[in-house]
């Protein structure tokens, strides 16, 4: 195929789309990637790089465009590369969404289900609750933003619609600061400059906390900084200092103290209230996890007298959601801090029938197992990487009536519902949700069934 070279400009049509977001065409059997595009589009594409069996292009000229095209409505899209599917409406996003699910579990896990629609957002505008700003060397001036796509360098973002204006707020003040001051930013390529990031949680009450992650041990003018960021912000409750000297793409340090205010928020989730601080992990959209939780808890069908077995539980946050439906709840999840942000959790949201153990989720069942634990319904709610081998066999084994598995990855959910099946564990209910609106990611929770012999 010598004519589908690099750099040769061919008509294709878009069929589909990536894992990423990217729209799919075919060329000739090869398929061929193309980002900003929709399905059902035709272009003019160059082809970028071409090998045996695929190739990736750039967009050149529509032909013909989709009717669910919407024109750019963000100051940093598409140069940050952090929004997949902001030129098209968010109907056809929560479409492509739900054909990812779908195709998923049917391919990988040999579910064969009608899957309901995505649950989508009621706004797809500034619902992240939590913002990394990276700081580099600009050609104007530090730059505080986003990475470009697939690199390092620092596109400088004056606003984002994903995120709240509070931290747009924030940034603009750190950026009048470092420039007042002389505050270097920090260049990864040398080490030297003081401010790495610009960290920024936010909470429905309108409250900001606001947290600087720098290169040294000190931060110079601190008193300026304060004022200006209360005068952008009134609903400031704090500004911290991480301190991380370490040669590291690792965003926190493991030292932080505080400046001013105090160290942490508070946010309720499914009528719970938790308390933040910077290193806590934290669904980045609130009301779309109260949500994805409700259905979980649906899922789960408790009357009461349960156990529920939640492993990588984190916080507590859907251990705490399942625990006034249950009779008992244990939590297993492996980052000591976070337990005991769990417990703390508990503490104050006045629950003692919930308990946490710090550990491997499959260790931590295998533990469980041997001492004669038989939960009645297992949670699970792991990484992107989903469960490792040893796990469902693990869980299996404690005998659930049900599991509750909550994804963030279709792949990985398909690849393990197939082993539960092997396992005697039958897919019944699916609910995708869309927590990450205008990017590539989906939420799914699945409910599995144990077969009667």
């Amino acid at each position: 195929m010598t004519e589908h070279k690099k750099n040769s400009v061919h008509v294709l049509t878009i069929e589909g789309y990536t894992a990423e977001g990217a729209g799919v065409a075919r060329l000739d059997g090869r398929v061929v990637f193309v980002p900003g595009t929709i399905a059902g589009e035709r272009w003019e594409v160059r082809l970028l790089k071409v090998t045996k069996n695929a190739a990736w292009g750039k967009a050149l000229r529509p032909l013909e465009s989709s009717p669910e095209r919407v024109g750019p409505d963000c100051p940093c899209s598409p140069r940050c590369g952090g929004c997949q599917f902001r030129h098209m409406s968010y109907q056809e996003e929560l479409r492509a969404k739900h054909c990812r699910v779908s195709d998923a579990l049917r391919r990988l896990g040999g579910v064969e289900l009608d899957i309901p629609p995505v649950l989508g957002a009621e706004t797809p505008l500034r619902y992240r609750n939590k913002v990394q700003f990276p700081v580099s060397p600009g050609p104007n001036g530090p730059a505080i933003g986003f990475y470009r796509a697939r690199s390092h360098d620092v596109v400088d973002a004056e606003d984002c619609l994903l995120q709240p204006k509070a931290a747009s707020a924030l940034r603009r003040s750190v950026k009048t600061w470092m420039a007042q001051y002389h505050i270097p930013p920090y260049d990864e390529r040398t080490g030297k400059g003081l401010l790495r990031h610009l960290y920024v949680r936010t909470n429905q009450a309108g409250e900001a906390l606001c947290c600087l992650v720098i290169n040294g041990k000190k931060l110079p003018r601190g008193r300026a900084l304060i004022d200006l960021l209360q005068q952008a912000v009134p609903g400031l409750t704090g500004v911290v200092v991480n301190v991380n000297t370490r040669n590291t793409n690792v965003i926190l340090g493991e030292e932080t103290f505080t400046l001013w205010g105090r160290d942490f928020l508070e946010e309720t989730l499914c009528g719970r209230t938790f308390r933040l601080s910077v290193p806590s992990f934290f669904q980045i959209n609130r009301a779309q996890t109260e949500r994805l939780y409700a259905a979980a808890v649906d899922f789960a069908g408790l009357t009461g007298r349960e156990t529920v077995l939640d492993l990588y539980c984190g916080i507590g946050t859907i251990s705490l959601c399942m625990a006034a439906g249950a009779g008992r709840v244990i939590g297993a999840e492996v980052v000591p801090q976070a337990v005991e942000d769990a417990r703390e959790n508990a503490r104050r949201n006045g629950i003692n029938h919930a308990e946490f153990f710090c550990g491997d989720a499959g260790q931590i069942a295998w533990k469980l197992s041997g001492e004669g634990v038989r939960p009645q319904v297992v949670c699970v709610d792991p990484p992107r990487k989903g469960l490792s081998p040893d796990v469902p066999p693990i869980i299996a084994g404690m005998g659930p009536e049900r599991i509750v598995y909550v994804s963030c990855d279709p792949a990985t959910l398909g690849r393990d519902v197939a082993r539960f099946a092997a396992l005697g564990y039958r897919t019944v209910r699916v609910q995708p949700v869309d927590l990450f609106p205008r990017t590539a990611h989906v939420e799914t929770v699945v409910l599995l069934q144990r077969e009667t012999a």
